[in-house]
């Protein structure tokens, strides 16, 4: 065929290496799954043009997409697909709830895991396989707790949770917070994440008068709750995760989402060690704003990169052990680097608050890897 790029000797020398993700790209959580898949994509696409040479032969790196609808069982059924496949590493999943089932599956077949998870009991397993994108709900919880009863004043606390492994295992530890800085937590509630009408809770926890409301779980909850908060005429503040830190709980939230407090892991994307170039290129390969995970999918992917280049493999036995001991400057921090569970040694946590219908810094919190 004319124009054809490689003929069959120029062929035999490539070599593809597949690299799984899995994430929510349906439903009411996609926006979060198609953040994550472009930072990830625009990873695959620069390094395919860098000449990667693994294995002894030209390196194509392909993403193996898989929709695990933000299921726990689906997210199973998705990660041993994904292994069938043949991947040379997985880049996901996204939620803590699907991620921590899934995470056995790809420890059984030996292949390294970068995930977005954020629930401290991803690398509490004791898996050498898993490793993460983003700070633990330990770290931001923390932050948030202190944050809370510190710079609010806030000294009493009522926690709502969507009972996701993340939403829960986030209040679990905002809760410790809390209580450690000398606050307490005087109201529990629970939802789920997919509920919409939140008045009932709401208006039992305004009889109890707390100083703040954290709430944790997804901005399709924290939006309706947001505006709800304020038709009851309730006056403390909303303070949330990173997931509520969005575009879309200021859509679904509008004007009551004035004043609202949002913990999110990591630093502004201005500030970060490459942010603005890596929005540039972000913004000429999609033609839309970078969310929240795009930078930590990107940082994610070019992590399993580099340690393969660093191997001169993409076996997974033979690229774990780089891994594992990864040091590199990437778009998010200039000190990336794993401790013995996975978990990323530079911890750093902003706060936001939105004014004027936008989410602004309030503060960022950061302790250096070593």
């Amino acid at each position: 065929m004319a124009g054809f790029a490689f003929g069959p000797a120029q062929a035999a020398e490539n070599t593809v290496v597949k690299l799984g993700f899995a994430a929510p790209l349906t439903g009411p959580q996609s926006h979060y799954g198609e953040d994550m898949k472009n930072g990830l994509t625009l990873a695959l696409e620069e390094a395919n043009k860098q000449n990667i040479q693994l294995d002894g032969k030209l390196a194509k790196f392909e993403l193996v997409a898989r929709d695990d609808q933000a299921d726990p069982r689906m997210a199973v059924q998705v990660a041993q697909q994904i292994v069938d496949e043949d991947v040379n590493g997985m880049l996901g999943h996204f939620n803590s709830g699907t991620t921590i089932p899934a995470s056995s599956v790809y420890n059984d077949a030996g292949l390294p895991q970068i995930a977005m998870a954020t629930s401290p009991e991803y690398t509490d397993q004791g898996y050498d396989t898993t490793f993460r994108m983003m700070t633990s709900d330990t770290q931001q919880g923390a932050a948030a707790g202190q944050f809370i009863v510190n710079d609010l004043g806030a000294k009493t606390v009522a926690l709502i949770d969507d009972r996701t492994a993340y939403g829960q295992g986030l209040a679990d530890q905002v809760a410790k917070a809390v209580e450690a800085a000398g606050g307490k937590v005087i109201a529990r509630e629970y939802t789920t994440d997919k509920a919409n009408d939140f008045t009932s809770i709401l208006t039992n926890i305004k009889s109890k008068e707390p100083a703040a409301i954290f709430f944790g779980g997804l901005d399709a909850q924290s939006g309706p709750m947001r505006r709800q908060m304020v038709t009851l005429g309730i006056k403390a503040p909303l303070v949330s995760g990173e997931m509520t830190r969005s575009a879309t709980f200021l859509k679904l939230a509008g004007e009551a989402a004035n004043g609202t407090y949002a913990s999110l892991a990591g630093v502004p994307l201005k500030q970060m060690a490459a942010g603005e170039k890596f929005q540039a290129n972000y913004q000429e390969r999609f033609k839309v704003e970078p969310g929240v995970y795009a930078p930590y999918a990107y940082d994610g992917a070019w992590n399993m990169i580099t340690a393969m280049k660093e191997a001169g493999s993409a076996k997974p036995e033979a690229y774990l052990p780089k891994l594992a001991s990864l040091k590199r400057a990437g778009a998010t921090s200039e000190n990336i680097a794993y401790d013995e569970k996975g978990d990323l040694k530079e911890i750093s946590v902003t706060i936001y608050q939105v004014k004027n219908e936008q989410w602004e810094m309030v503060k960022t919190i950061v302790s250096k890897a070593n």
